[in-house]
């Protein structure tokens, strides 16, 4: 069996590309059950977010990764051949690293952030909870998140760090020069909006309209942190009135529209007004940026702000990388000493049938004892087989964790166990 990983993010896919792979929560479970119909893939898990999208796959032959790559495109509706211009791959324990590089924020345009590791929290969730996962990626995973978990607390790596929705809100500051009395209009309630919305605040903003498909988290939004509910349906009256739009919903289609746009545009005579949509796919229609007045941003167009926050943060990069590095390590000895696992079940199914062939051979000749004494024979039976078969297995650990895998095949020739090359 071969771990894989084979994904594509900000620094490889542009967003047009992104958007086109993105997954909602919602339909990560249905995704995976597909996935798991391909010949081959044995284990599964999907992280899926505005800067991302990774598959995370356990195979039955490492030239079968071939298959994940077919399944993104065909998804997608994507060219192989486009898709693999910014599609990258690792197996074993490079996909291993790559995955705790992910989750102590080295991997992300903001360096250091805290949401990713919420992200893959919920993305193995969704994996573990459909049955998607087995002992490799239960495993890794796990360790994904305690790393994440420790180099946030063992190095100041997260220290000051941006999170999207704080470098939009940045964005507008910078372009607007100051928010003082400004007016702002978030489209979509989540985690990014929450964010935005505490950062709008400690910057002076005058009035923030919340807008959403969802009103319960529109009003949850509203009643911790403050602002003003939208009906979606009055979203073209707050455009009217917003200096700044932030948008941030989970929605395949565009929710803002040029032809919405025009019409805004027309009753405010123009009175230009700052669109940063930070969701992925977009929200607004690219075509709005050619109307009069807007200045529209996407996620991409965010990168020099996160890039010139990082400052001190640059320096942890080298303790977190001893962090993934000594945990790379370990996930490697443990990777290493599954290989042992057929062996091992083999070479116990070949001394338990020695042991239930020499009982039935000598049990009834023990008729003669009491049924105690019958069992204490039992018992001591199994237990010598047991006790001889320790100390092998252990060694066959060993000898799969450091590498040892001649040594195995020594260990095979020894038990007379036939390799799998010779099974029919």
């Amino acid at each position: 069996m071969h771990l894989v990983a084979i994904g594509v993010n900000h620094n490889t896919a542009p967003i047009e590309m992104r958007e086109r792979l993105a997954f909602d929560d919602a339909c990560l479970g249905d995704v995976l059950s597909k996935l798991r119909s391909n010949s081959g893939v044995s284990e599964s898990c999907l992280i899926s977010t505005c800067n991302r999208t990774e598959i995370y796959a356990v195979i039955d032959q490492r030239q079968n990764d071939s298959v994940l790559i077919d399944f993104l495109a065909d998804y997608a509706g994507i060219e192989r051949a486009e898709l693999e211009t910014c599609a990258y791959r690792y197996c074993g324990h490079h996909a291993a690293k790559h995955l705790f590089q992910v989750a102590s924020g080295l991997d992300s345009m903001a360096l250091g952030e805290t949401q990713i590791l919420g992200q893959i929290r919920s993305a193995y969730c969704i994996a573990s909870d459909g049955d998607h996962t087995g002992s490799i990626l239960d495993n890794l995973f796990q360790r994904a998140i305690a790393v994440g978990k420790r180099a946030r607390t063992e190095t100041r790596i997260s220290q000051g760090a941006f999170s999207i929705g704080a470098a939009a809100v940045e964005l507008a500051r910078f372009v607007l020069g100051s928010l003082d009395g400004r007016t702002a209009l978030l489209v979509g309630a989540g985690k990014m909006s929450k964010l935005a919305t505490t950062h709008l605040k400690s910057n002076g903003i005058d009035k923030v309209y919340v807008c959403s498909r969802t009103p319960a988290r529109v009003e949850q939004l509203v009643e911790e942190l403050g602002g003003e509910a939208v009906d979606m349906d009055c979203l073209e009256d707050a455009l009217r009135e917003a200096d700044v739009l932030i948008s941030s919903t989970s929605s395949h289609d565009p929710v803002i529209t040029r032809d919405l746009i025009e019409k805004v545009m027309s009753a405010r005579c123009r009175s230009p007004i700052i669109m940063i949509d930070i969701a992925v796919p977009r929200d607004v229609e690219p075509q709005v940026s050619e109307l009069g007045g807007v200045f529209l941003y996407d996620i991409d167009d965010l990168r020099f702000l996160v890039e010139r926050s990082e400052g001190e943060r640059q320096a942890e990069v080298a303790n977190v990388m001893k962090i993934v590095d000594d945990e790379t390590a370990d996930f490697l000895t443990h990777l290493r000493s599954l290989e042992a696992v057929p062996l091992i079940k083999q070479v116990r199914a070949k001394f338990d049938s020695v042991y239930e062939s020499e009982w039935e051979r000598c049990a009834s000749k023990l008729s003669h004892l009491s049924d105690d004494d019958r069992e204490c024979v039992r018992r001591a039976l199994k237990s010598a087989v047991t006790k001889l078969t320790h100390d092998p297995i252990i060694r066959m650990k060993d000898y799969a964790a450091n590498g040892g895998s001649h040594k195995l095949d020594v260990a095979r020739e020894l038990f007379g166990i036939p390799s799998d090359d010779h099974k029919q």
